[in-house]
């Protein structure tokens, strides 16, 4: 029988997109574990924009250093149109009505990751940030 967290790791290969966002919610507060943190990478980072967006603002409202990592790191690999999508998740956890962890604390110590592509994905998350503090 397999535990919760592999059944969602199996969910998240799913070919229904629903399924998948699904996953990406249930699998942000498990950032920080290797496993989960590997494939909530891939649902950044594919075709389906539902996906990628509500995956990216469930990882937003964690906002953990862990969560904002995983979302600096495809924002520093996105082309365009991901980078848009990214970021509209990003942005709906910050306007959204629960509040969100302080995001631009978290991209602030991630400013200062050894791996240049994370400051790199934590630069931009934090001038979305204060674009919607405006």
């Amino acid at each position: 029988m397999m535990s919760g967290l592999e059944a969602v790791l199996a969910e998240a290969s799913s070919p229904s997109w629903m399924r998948r966002v699904r996953a990406g919610r249930d699998l942000a507060s498990f950032a920080d574990v290797p496993e989960a943190a590997d494939v909530l990478v891939g649902l950044l980072d594919v075709e389906d924009t539902a996906v990628t967006r509500q995956t990216a603002e469930t990882l937003a409202r964690v906002g953990t250093v862990a969560a904002m990592k995983l979302i600096a790191l495809a924002v520093a690999e996105a082309g365009a149109n991901q980078a848009d999508w990214l970021q509209t998740g990003v942005h709906d956890a910050l306007v959204g009505p629960d509040g969100v962890p302080d995001i631009a604390a978290a991209c602030g110590q991630l400013a200062r990751d050894p791996e240049e592509a994370v400051r790199r994905g934590a630069t931009e998350i934090l001038a979305w940030t204060n674009d919607t503090r405006r």
